[in-house]
């Protein structure tokens, strides 16, 4: 294995042969660090401990590009042996390549665990956790005073993740549709599948302050869509939102509406999706600064509005 050529001198003087794993999940840590702009550094230090060998199966292993955003198609290529410093770089890693599931991009990943500001302490819960690596590093960051509920829909990937969490004491993971499990009050939750709206529960269940990053998206492929990472924060009974990212991420089948997939289509194109303020749950009229209304919920271009009771 080679040095990298933009690795810090420590790294260097080790030489190629003199790489430990754990020089190479530091080095990887540190990377990650650079492309996701963390400034968090349990969440930097998550990265650097949790062995991402430990769940992705024995290699060789396939490197997967991004998905085109046309077709959704990704490329892969496969490591030249089964030595686990190939997976210390930022590349997805194919779970089923037969049909495009992967352990996604760290960079990505870490992008939007910094969004949710995870603390010690905190109760997460991680819908669309896969083999669980993603939600190790949640698990890290919350600590033994934090908890995560974790949930999978494909039986085979969520049996594979209890394994590979079984260290874990404070994970709990559910073999079941991330839609249908009610997760307890919490103080962040990640919804890794893309939606066309958030579920009336997530909602519900933020603590005061609690933080809800969700996928908004549309097709883009089967089984594929692209679209904005939205980051919700409640505030009392409302809740402020905006744009967090561009995604293009696997879809849950069950929190979309197919009414909404064009009024989505339409916002984006014409930008106003992009001026995303609130996710509105009152009763209102249509008005200018809805971007997308329904009778349940609004995305709205208007600033939250809590409203306070004398008691606060």
């Amino acid at each position: 294995m080679t040095t990298p050529c933009n690795a810090p001198q420590w790294l260097r003087n080790l030489g190629p042969d003199s790489m430990t794993l754990d020089d190479c999940r530091r080095f990887y840590a540190e990377e990650i660090q650079y492309a996701a702009n963390l400034r968090s550094p349990a969440l930097i230090d998550a990265f650097a401990r949790v062995p991402r060998e430990n769940f992705l199966g024995p290699g060789p292993w396939q490197i997967g590009t991004a998905p085109d955003l046309v077709t959704g198609r990704i490329d892969y290529q496969t490591t030249a042996s089964d030595d686990p410093r190939h997976l210390y770089h930022n590349v997805t890693v194919a779970l089923d390549a037969s049909r495009n599931l992967n352990n996604g991009q760290p960079g990505s990943l870490a992008s939007w665990l910094s969004v949710l500001d995870l603390q010690p302490g905190d109760r997460v819960f991680h819908l669309g956790c896969g083999v669980g690596y993603f939600t190790a590093i949640i698990a890290e960051v919350v600590g033994a005073a934090g908890s995560v509920v974790a949930s999978e829909v494909d039986p085979q990937l969520a049996a594979r993740a209890a394994a590979n969490l079984v260290q874990y004491p404070n994970v709990t993971v559910q073999s079941a549709d991330g839609a249908e499990v009610d997760p307890g009050p919490c103080d962040a939750i990640f919804i890794n599948a893309g939606v066309t709206h958030p579920h009336p529960r997530w909602l519900d269940r933020l603590t005061e302050g609690g933080r809800l990053l969700l996928p908004i998206t549309v097709p883009m492929a089967p089984g594929l869509g692209k679209g904005i990472m939205v980051k919700v924060v409640r505030q009392h009974d409302a809740f402020s939102a905006r744009m967090a990212s561009f995604v293009a991420i696997y879809s849950c089948t069950s929190t979309r509406d197919a009414a909404l997939e064009p009024l989505l289509t339409k916002a984006m194109a014409t930008g106003s999706m992009f001026k995303l303020k609130s996710l509105r749950t009152d009763a209102h009229e249509p008005a200018e600064s809805c971007i997308v209304h329904s009778q349940s919920f609004c995305m709205s271009m208007a600033e939250a509005q809590p409203s306070f009771s004398s008691a606060d």
